[in-house]
């Protein structure tokens, strides 16, 4: 579905409404460029587009089929540029992951969003910009990166959060066993790495001037996006080392754990095995017993398992072992 067509003269919109078998033409005019923008497109929705712009059929099936890891390439004069949108879910504690892929060219601007975003906003902020927008499509390719690396900040925090609960559970004095959690974290941890850490070389790439349809004036704005994205990878980068921590450690309290367990266990069996031992020899039921035929007999014997009991107990509550 096409949501938005316009064309752009001097850093500023045209008004009135821009029909696709139209907008090819109007590229090629002096001064302007064409932002064509794209939901989610079937091959025969997407294929008049291809044929208005003349892009390349294998940048087409990226388009359509999406799925792509956050790249740069080019395609004659065409940019190709693949990224990852990434959405905290805060219901489910997961992440929604999206893609946009942008055909830039000095003639045009063709974005394809799958998944949520908010590029309509992008547009209207480059729009109050005619002072990028005069440096052509480059200056939609870094508002559209700006964007999406800004809303990748909030998400990094959110996991950040979620670490430090785990981690505090994990210490609490209730018994928790947070390991399912742990590994649901490093999962998440994965799926941001992917759709950050490959954009980093591609934004480089554009901080440098390697392609020629990106002003001048536009590299120490895409240096800054660039430097943005080398803080949250460093991030990212902690995280799986403090989850790899956390998993250790807690399969380390996990065993420390068993083993209080095992002395508990340990120690009642043989405060147990006084009273057991004892009645052991009582059941034999030997008539010639002389201790069956005092009178105290069997006070004495119980008071001698009590006492034994509670020595046993003392000495190892002392112990630590209960």
């Amino acid at each position: 579905m096409i949501v938005d067509c316009a064309v752009y003269e001097d850093g500023c919109r045209c008004e009135g409404d821009l029909p696709l078998a139209e907008a090819g033409e109007a590229a090629h005019r002096d001064g302007s460029f064409v932002w064509v923008g794209v939901f989610e497109p079937g091959e025969d929705e997407f294929d008049s587009v291809r044929r208005e712009f003349d892009l390349h059929e294998l940048a087409v099936e990226d388009a359509v089929v999406a799925h792509q890891r956050p790249k740069v390439e080019r395609y004659e004069d065409t940019l190709l540029v693949v990224l990852k949108t990434v959405r905290y879910v805060e219901d489910d504690d997961d992440l929604e992951t999206g893609e946009i892929l942008l055909f830039v060219n000095r003639d045009f601007v063709v974005t394809v969003r799958h998944g949520q975003s908010r590029l309509h906003d992008v547009r209207l902020e480059i729009e109050n910009r005619p002072d990028l927008l005069r440096y052509g499509s480059g200056a939609v390719l870094y508002a559209i990166v700006d964007r999406i690396v800004d809303d990748y900040e909030p998400v990094v925090q959110m996991v950040e959060s979620d670490i430090q609960e785990v981690e505090h559970d994990m210490f609490s004095p209730e018994r928790t066993n947070p390991a399912e959690r742990i590994y649901t974290m490093e999962r998440e941890v994965l799926d941001l790495s992917r759709a950050i850490t490959p954009l980093a070389p591609a934004i480089d790439r554009l901080a440098r001037g390697q392609y020629e349809l990106i002003h001048p004036e536009l590299r120490t704005y895409f240096r800054d996006v660039h430097d943005h994205l080398l803080r949250l990878i460093g991030r990212i980068e902690a995280f799986r080392d403090l989850l790899s921590s956390a998993l250790q450690a807690n399969l380390t309290q996990a065993t420390v754990r068993q083993n209080e367990d095992m002395r508990k266990i340990s120690a009642w069996v043989a405060i147990l095995a006084v009273p057991t031992g004892v009645a052991g020899i009582y059941g034999m039921n030997f008539s010639d017993m002389p201790e069956l035929h005092w009178r105290y007999g069997y006070p004495i014997a119980l008071v001698s398992i009590l006492a034994l009991c509670l020595v046993l107990y003392w000495r190892f509550r002392r112990s630590g072992w209960l």
